[in-house]
């Protein structure tokens, strides 16, 4: 993990990122903390701006608790973040089963990135250099199209099918439709049918021992997902995701909960986006559109209480001025323009936070 530095003086630095302006973020760094190990790792990870994976021989200690090493555990969070991500393999090296196993998701084709390989540290030190230089010189990498007409979208709130796991109250709806796509055969959509599930489980995003409940219609098959939240009196809750569909067209759904308390459901300008991201990384992490562009919408849909305010966690509010008090709130964003598949990867926070701002515009109206 790197980040870059500010107004620090020049010396003399043995690591090749210090050389270049940045700090190294390592665990080897870390003093006493209060926090759980785990948590400490992940945190530091997120103030990082680049993650840095060297894939040697040994895969490392499996933690009972997450069923895997910490360095896969900080992989899976940086992609779920959408981090920026730099891999390079030992060459020369006997790879353990597990490691070899861990290389694969890495280098996976629909989901990993492109790694490359050092024989020794100073071949690694140029390589490591040159990256992160390319990274800093590199624009938005984001492409965005016009769109010759409007897409035609499938709203799971249009829809008179209820899903397997029923939720009452506000919802979010996030679609990423392929562009051009001819949608998918009877067999097709029979063997990704047959693994929705699986790649559902795969992504990470969801726990282990959370329920899936799959069902198939005639345009559709859905993945519902049974909450794993605790509702207590005085304790807030995140969003999360309720549902996931997949179209014969190729469009692939999610429906999520918005963050809520005691007062209802709560619109946050800051906390929306972060929630639009993890859904964007989440279909792309189901490995099913591997190339294209695609076109993106959001929308939020409520007969129950919602308001514009800020979610804590850790406190549920006193007060709420509810948005729409007394009749049905329909958002939704109208796309115009398709974007290239880094939308559902590093370039997720950036499609979430114009989404989210398309929307908040329509209730200032």
């Amino acid at each position: 993990m790197t980040k870059k530095q500010a107004g620090q003086p020049a010396r003399r630095r043995s690591f090749t990122g210090q050389r270049l302006g940045h700090e190294p973020v390592r665990f080897e760094d870390f003093s006493a903390q209060a926090t759980p190990s785990r948590e400490a790792c992940l945190t530091a990870l997120e103030s990082a701006d680049v993650c840095l994976l060297l894939l040697g021989p040994n895969y490392g200690h499996v933690f009972p608790e997450t069923g895997q090493s910490a360095t896969h555990d900080e992989w899976v969070h940086a992609q779920q973040k959408g981090m920026r991500r730099l891999v390079y393999r030992k060459t020369g090296v006997t790879f353990e089963p597990e490691q070899h196993k861990f290389t694969r998701i890495v280098e996976a084709y629909a989901t990993g990135v492109f790694r490359d390989s050092f024989q020794n540290s100073l071949e690694l030190q140029t390589k490591v250099a040159q990256g992160l230089r390319e990274l800093e010189s590199q624009p938005s990498p984001l492409e965005f199209k016009r769109l010759a007409e409007p897409p035609s979208l499938n709203w799971a709130t249009n829809s008179s099918r209820a899903p397997s796991v029923s939720y009452q109250g506000p919802q979010l709806e996030l679609h990423v439709l392929p562009l051009n796509h001819p949608g998918y055969s009877a067999r097709e959509m029979e063997r990704l049918i047959e693994s929705l599930v699986n790649r559902v489980r795969r992504t990470e995003y969801i726990k282990n021992d959370v329920a899936l409940i799959p069902s198939r219609y005639q345009d559709h098959s859905a993945v519902s997902i049974q909450s794993d939240q605790r509702r207590t009196w005085d304790k807030p809750l995140a969003g999360e995701i309720l549902e996931v569909r997949l179209y014969r067209t190729g469009q692939i759904s999610t429906r999520a909960t918005l963050p809520k308390d005691q007062m209802g459901s709560i619109l946050d300008s800051k906390v929306l986006p972060q929630q639009v991201a993890e859904m964007l990384r989440f279909i792309g992490a189901l490995g099913i559109i591997q190339q294209g562009h695609v076109v993106v919408a959001v929308g939020v849909s409520s007969d129950g209480l919602i308001s514009v305010d800020t979610f804590d966690p850790h406190r549920s509010r006193t007060r709420a001025q509810p948005l729409g008090f007394g009749r049905s709130l329909n958002l939704r964003t109208a796309p115009d323009e398709s974007v290239n598949l880094t939308a559902l990867d590093n370039g997720a926070d950036e499609v979430a936070s114009d989404l989210s701002r398309t929307l908040f515009a329509q209730i200032t109206r």
